[in-house]
């Protein structure tokens, strides 16, 4: 399982999506043209160490990112707030690749379109979205679970 930021806004956020795929072991692509440069000391300090306990690919475009996702095979799920199927309603595989939008405006339509599947989290009714770490942190959780996906728990991490 794999999770990708699609030109990403806000460093901060791409130093917690660092962080949270490094303690998960998984891999992650961030697909740009992105709204910071790669080493903006926001994106370090949010990421802490982890970036060097992670697999992070750096992609120039969605097409760049296209050439090498169709190469894995792999099902890219859209995380949107347009989508009408909740997170807990799909089947996960281990090979999904998780793919969450800009915190401003999410994706443009030839995006959308290409993406195999589109789901949301359930919300409240009035709420905009949650925070793009915030949600894929609660669909990754409940896609790792179903795959059997977690690392086990030693005794020095209770």
């Amino acid at each position: 399982m794999r999770i990708a930021l699609y030109q990403p806004d806000i460093p901060q956020n791409a130093g917690a999506m660092i962080r949270l795929t490094a303690c998960l072991g998984l891999e992650l692509d961030i697909i740009g043209p992105c709204g910071f440069v790669h080493d903006d000391s926001r994106m370090r300090r949010a990421g802490l160490d982890y970036s060097q306990r992670t697999h992070t690919l750096w992609h120039r475009s969605w097409s760049a990112f296209l050439d090498e996702h169709i190469c894995r095979k792999s099902r890219l799920v859209l995380l949107t707030t347009r989508a009408s199927t909740p997170h807990t309603d799909v089947m996960f595989h281990p090979d999904d690749t998780l793919l969450l939008g800009r915190e401003s405006c999410g994706v443009p339509a030839e995006v959308h379109d290409r993406s195999d599947l589109q789901i949301c989290v359930p919300m409240k009714p009035g709420m905009r979205s949650l925070n793009v770490v915030t949600a894929a942190a609660m669909i990754t959780g409940e896609a790792l679970r179903q795959t059997n996906g977690f690392h086990p728990v030693h005794a020095s991490q209770v």
